[in-house]
């Protein structure tokens, strides 16, 4: 028997409080959990329009969907990526409909709206709710109440259902490119960086670009290395340029960057052996390793148990030159020239460096800009003597001198390499610019 024992009024009360206690915990754990589907029709044939945009909205609801994705971690459930109000949002619903025995079941989801809002009313959320159990459902409607017609609600593809082997090392996530974005050499310079670093697929959340950097994404795509995501962000909300909220009326930070960042996560957590997080004008650099497989490989043996791996930023100013791998080809072309741009701004005392980050995707239940918010295993700073991010964008610490900034050389291990794979991109893009 639980508390058997000693027969004292002491004891008594350190039970009770014991038992309450575990008590206490079961319920919150029972209360944290989206509730058990309940059967609410049979006999039915799964209708309703299946969704094909990137961002859903739901009618009536200040609530957007991206994607559902299986989730067997803890439990059998659909985990849907969204956005939402975070105060306006109260409940909402999943309706699976089951082909195989023609019921629909119904359940509550935990809305988990994600800690990093930064002062903005929407944010990133998790929709979650328990699948039935003795169906695997291919597809969910969402609404914000447990009645209704099925018919009349769009349907979400739940993916991730079934396990996959690993299709590639390493994916590389860029969220989100907007404003018109035109910086095509810098693009194409880090797009050949990390395929020679090693990696094999590059996922970009689009809003806008320029027509000249819609040629070369389409020359990637065709290639096989870009994966582009319509991120028509703004359709939606009013969306804000800044990552905190600055009291001017908009809806969500940097174009919903964080959304699609546990977006690209998740899409891909069953082909991906790691996912990158960084922006495209972000280039992790070895320092004491070829490329990114040996370094991790490295990484992963010295810190067992580790599943995310953090990595420090350095900004090298665009305002500050080299003479050196002044191409005059590449003169023409729109952007920065990364090979001339080899100083970086010292450390501010008092100042952390922000951190981007590798990650094992199937360990990471949500993340941050520069940090996971929830994972599997241990989180690990890399130290700056193994690797350091290349950061090429205005300097954040004014217009230092020459003299003030640091000569790192190291991007330019791989200028030969680097020259030649973007001299073939050039040839063929702009070349077909032209024509």
């Amino acid at each position: 028997m639980l508390c058997a024992g000693k027969k004292s009024y002491f004891a008594a009360a350190v039970c009770i409080m014991t038992v309450t206690s575990m008590l206490a915990v079961s319920y919150l754990k029972l209360q944290s959990l989206p509730h058990q589907p309940k059967v609410i029709q049979e006999g039915r044939r799964c209708r309703g329009k299946i969704a094909i945009s990137t961002i859903t909205a739901l009618e009536g609801n200040k609530t957007f969907i991206i994607s559902p994705y299986f989730d067997d971690r803890e439990s059998k459930v659909t985990r849907l990526i969204g956005i939402v109000h975070h105060e306006d949002v109260k409940q909402l619903y999943c309706w699976f409909c089951c082909q195989a025995n023609g019921k629909i079941y119904v359940s509550k989801a935990k809305i988990d709206v994600h800690s990093d809002r930064f002062g903005f009313p929407y944010g990133a959320a998790d929709i979650v709710c328990l699948e039935p159990k003795n169906c695997d459902p291919t597809h969910i409607s969402i609404h914000q109440s447990p009645y209704g017609n099925i018919d009349q609600l769009p349907r979400f593809e739940i993916k991730n259902r079934k396990p996959e082997t690993f299709s590639v090392d390493f994916t590389v996530c860029i969220s989100a490119m907007f404003g018109n974005y035109n910086n095509v050499l810098q693009f194409i310079q880090s797009m050949e960086m990390y395929k020679i670093l090693g990696v094999q697929k590059v996922v970009i959340y689009k809003n806008n670009c320029s027509h000249l950097m819609e040629k070369v994404l389409k020359f990637y795509i065709e290639e096989g290395t870009v994966e582009v995501i319509p991120w028509p962000i703004n359709s939606h909300l009013r969306v804000s340029s800044a990552w905190r909220f600055m009291q001017d009326g908009t809806h969500i930070g940097y174009y919903g960057q964080i959304t699609a960042l546990n977006d690209c996560i998740y899409r891909n957590m069953e082909r991906s052996k790691f996912v990158v997080l960084n922006d495209a004008d972000e280039i992790i650099l070895p320092l004491k390793h070829p490329d990114w497989k040996t370094m991790m490989n490295s990484l992963q043996e010295q810190n067992p148990g580790t599943s995310v791996f953090l990595f420090e930023n350095h900004i090298f100013p665009e305002t500050v030159s080299s003479h050196t791998f002044n191409i005059s080809s590449w003169n023409t072309v729109p952007g920065v020239n990364i090979l001339q741009h080899v100083y970086r701004e010292p450390d501010r005392k008092n100042v952390m460096n922000p951190r981007k980050m590798i990650v094992d995707p199937r360990k990471v239940i949500q993340t941050s800009v520069h940090s996971v918010l929830r994972a599997y295993g241990k989180s690990v700073y890399v130290p700056m003597d193994v690797a350091l991010i290349y950061h090429c964008r205005k300097g954040l610490q004014g217009n230092l001198p020459r003299e003030s900034l640091i000569r790192d050389t190291t991007l330019w291990r791989y200028n030969s390499s680097l020259i030649m794979n973007v001299n073939k991109v050039l040839s063929q893009t702009m070349l077909q610019t032209q024509n």
